[in-house]
């Protein structure tokens, strides 16, 4: 599935236009014709970018652009203005837009901002790595050299809490409630013959 773009334009052709351009680059786009209903919209699900309207009618875009952010909402948001005075593109960017694109405009600058923003909205994954042993924490894969490595999940944590912690001693207690959850969680698994440390070395023996 494409990336998430939520488009909100209060005049109807343009946002007609905007949903058509980005639907054709991939991206699954939803509308929203003003502000109360983007807000709304973003309360059922976050997109990855936003492309804003400034001036509609009720809830404009400066205010929708406050409350995503008083919301605590981090995604990029990129609003489409006429005014071009630079006040307002200050006004703008203080609401906490992180970019200001002028009407008209050409429709390859504007799928070239959103790539940019959602470039830069993307935080480069964790790999956790010592000598020839890697790990991706989110997707659980682990290499050695050129080999990988099949982890199950509680595998998989427990090999990151000993790749973060490199050069430093990681007590039972430690590996039982960050990667158990907690000691008494561990008890049954315990008496089954597998430790902590079982578990590791079962899956640097793969």
């Amino acid at each position: 599935m494409g990336e998430q773009i939520l488009v909100v334009d209060d005049d109807q052709p343009i946002l007609r236009m905007l949903v058509r351009t980005l639907s054709a680059e991939g991206y699954v786009v939803a509308a929203s014709a003003d502000g109360g209903s983007a807000l709304a919209a973003l309360e059922q699900a976050v997109p990855d970018l936003v492309v804003l309207d400034v001036a509609m009618p009720g809830l404009d875009g400066l205010a929708v652009c406050r409350r995503i952010r008083a919301k605590g909402l981090a995604l990029p948001v990129l609003l489409l203005t006429a005014r071009d005075a630079v006040s307002d593109r200050v006004k703008g960017l203080d609401a906490g837009a992180d970019d200001y694109l002028v009407k008209p405009f050409a429709p390859e600058e504007l799928l070239a901002r959103i790539r940019a923003l959602l470039r830069r909205g993307r935080e480069p994954a964790e790999v956790l790595a010592h000598g020839d042993l890697s790990l991706d924490p989110a997707t659980r894969t682990a290499r050695r050299g050129a080999r990988e490595i099949d982890l199950s999940a509680r595998e998989a944590s427990l090999l990151a809490l000993l790749l973060r912690n490199e050069r430093r001693v990681v007590t039972r207690e430690a590996a039982l409630t960050q990667v158990w959850g907690a000691p008494t969680q561990a008890v049954s698994t315990s008496s089954t013959g597998t430790s902590p440390i079982c578990a590791e070395s079962s899956a640097s023996r793969h």
